[in-house]
């Protein structure tokens, strides 16, 4: 079992023991994924663009950013897995999709 399935094992019965299937229909996984990015976004809020990788060395500011990115990794695969999403296919799809519409030549430093 490779780390992903591993985790999305995790989920499903972190899930299913408080018994929030009926919750996590797609819209509300949506909403709820916005949600966490807005608490990810919350804790760099007022850091100057040019501090932002020293504030997320600092140990206390790095366990939050921490933890609000580990809910929008959860949350997006609650909601991939909901939708019967192959997560790594898609990202691999879109970095495709990516490379043709953003060409290095023309996007280097830009």
């Amino acid at each position: 079992m490779d780390r992903l399935e591993k985790m999305l094992v995790d989920i499903r019965a972190f899930v299913a023991e408080r018994e929030w299937e009926p919750f996590h229909d797609p819209k509300n996984l949506a909403m709820a994924v916005a949600s966490e990015a807005g608490e990810l976004l919350s804790e760099l809020r007022w850091v100057k663009g040019e501090d932002a990788d020293a504030h997320c060395r600092e140990p206390e500011a790095r366990r939050r950013v921490a933890d609000e990115v580990a809910d929008v990794a959860i949350t997006l695969l609650m909601l991939a897995d909901r939708i019967e999403l192959d997560l790594p296919a898609e990202v691999h799809r879109k970095l495709v999709k990516n490379r043709e519409k953003y060409p290095v030549e023309e996007w280097r430093g830009r």
